[in-house]
């Protein structure tokens, strides 16, 4: 391990570290009661650990997600990466991260805020990203070196400053403790779609590592290195956040979502006024790495399967459509895009973790092909609202992780298909 991989970590930190990661941990805290650490560490799990998984599984297939996709079948392989990279990047991901920070660190400061105000702070906001995503190689030195510590040290001190002056003040009570309270943080963590974002930011970090690691140096290595340095922060940064909600008392405002009130609850009891603006600039920070690192890993994947256009007009086209979106405003975005996130999450769920299990035990090709094709047809049915299998209901599993059932149940009928088969095939992960 060396200087750049913990550049690259601090820069993987970054661009996960969206503004969504910053409220979670506060509403799970304020949720939680006197069952706060079984319910965070339970948040860890799944928020931290998958998207840990998703990165390091990349790294242990020659090619990556792309080439290893192509195995399962070409045409799957093509429609999900091009609907993940255009979903998390320039149709709602770069929109939403926009639009999330003029909601948080802008609106606050205006008497009356107007489509002309956000037009003017997301025209802002995406030129800063542009410039930095224009080249990528300049880009990882910039997020990793500059505006991820930034955003730490804005972090460290608004933690610090509220540990001491709330560290005495018990755990607020709750009306309705949580049951089974680890289990409740696993299917938070898992719920903030993180995963899926692994599947882009594999992208990056394999590029980054590539050009900044001498010849013979094991790519898969040092990118679970930079994964775990990311994961060391994220892990930190979330149990601090955790444990504010836990411990600040705010009165709740049923028109307001309770993560974004505790952050300006603290900051303005920690810092006054200019907390506020400590705030904003954490959040702004935040958004801007995530819009940065999805912005260049979507061009950079266009780039390799559409050559003709270069890099940078892609990133410039996708800057201009993010832009456009960014501007019909934030619940717009999140209405348009959950839909597509809540289809596109479990099939990205089954490819990582039977991926995954194929790094230990070989699984046939064919089951990877009947487990990603069920969990499509059922992802489909179940969002759209057209499923009509009311025996799912007896299940001992919630509705939102139905498709486990399926991914197992292609698995089987993998392995029950190679049995009267000729052909045996599997996939070998081989790191680059």
């Amino acid at each position: 391990m060396n200087k750049n991989t913990f550049v690259v970590g601090f820069m993987l930190f970054a661009i996960f570290f969206g503004a969504g990661n910053l409220i979670f941990p506060p509403k799970l805290g304020a949720d939680s009661g006197v069952d706060f650490w079984p319910s965070i560490l339970g948040f860890v799990v799944t928020g931290v650990g998958l998207p840990l998984l998703g990165i390091a599984v990349g790294s242990f297939y020659k090619g990556g997600y792309k080439e290893i996709l192509k195995r399962i079948h070409p045409a799957f392989a093509l429609c999900l990466l091009l609907a993940i990279f255009l979903a998390l990047g320039p149709f709602f991901g770069g929109p939403r991260t926009a639009a999330t920070a003029y909601s948080i660190a802008m609106v606050p400061f205006l008497d009356h805020p107007n489509a002309t105000a956000q037009f003017i702070f997301c025209l802002i906001y995406f030129l800063i990203s542009l410039w930095l995503s224009l080249n990528p190689a300049q880009m990882v030195d910039r997020v990793g070196e500059i505006l991820t510590p930034a955003l730490l040290i804005g972090l460290i001190a608004l933690i610090v400053k509220s540990y001491f002056l709330f560290n005495a003040y018990p755990a607020i009570p709750v009306e309705h403790p949580i049951p089974a309270p680890f289990i409740n943080g696993m299917v938070e963590g898992y719920s903030t779609l993180d995963a899926l974002a692994s599947v882009v930011f594999a992208v990056v970090v394999l590029t980054a590592i590539k050009e900044k690691s001498p010849k013979g140096t094991s790519i898969s290595k040092q990118t679970v290195y930079a994964g775990i340095i990311a994961s060391v922060f994220l892990t930190i940064i979330y149990i601090a956040l955790g444990w504010l909600g836990n411990r600040l008392p705010v009165e709740i405002n049923e028109h307001q979502s309770i993560g974004p009130q505790i952050l300006n609850t603290a900051a303005v009891l920690a810092y006054g006024e200019f907390g506020r603006v400590l705030l904003g600039i954490i959040v702004t920070l935040a958004c801007l790495t995530t819009t940065i690192g999805i912005g260049t890993a979507s061009s950079e994947y266009f780039h390799e399967i559409f050559p003709r256009i270069s890099y940078k007009t892609y990133v410039v086209l996708f800057t201009i459509v993010s832009f456009i979106i960014a501007n019909i405003g934030l619940k717009a975005v999140i209405d348009k895009s959950l839909p597509v996130l809540l289809i596109l999450y479990p099939i990205t769920m089954t490819v990582i973790i039977l991926l995954l299990i194929n790094l230990f035990v070989k699984l046939p090709l064919a089951s990877h092909r009947f487990a990603a094709g069920l969990v499509t047809i059922e992802s489909f049915c179940v969002v759209l609202g057209k499923s009509h299998l009311t025996w799912l209901s007896s299940l001992p599993i919630r509705e939102d992780m139905v498709w486990i059932f399926f991914a197992f149940a292609g698995v089987i009928l993998g392995y029950i298909w190679q049995a009267f088969s000729k052909k045996k095939e599997v996939l070998v992960g081989v790191p680059d």
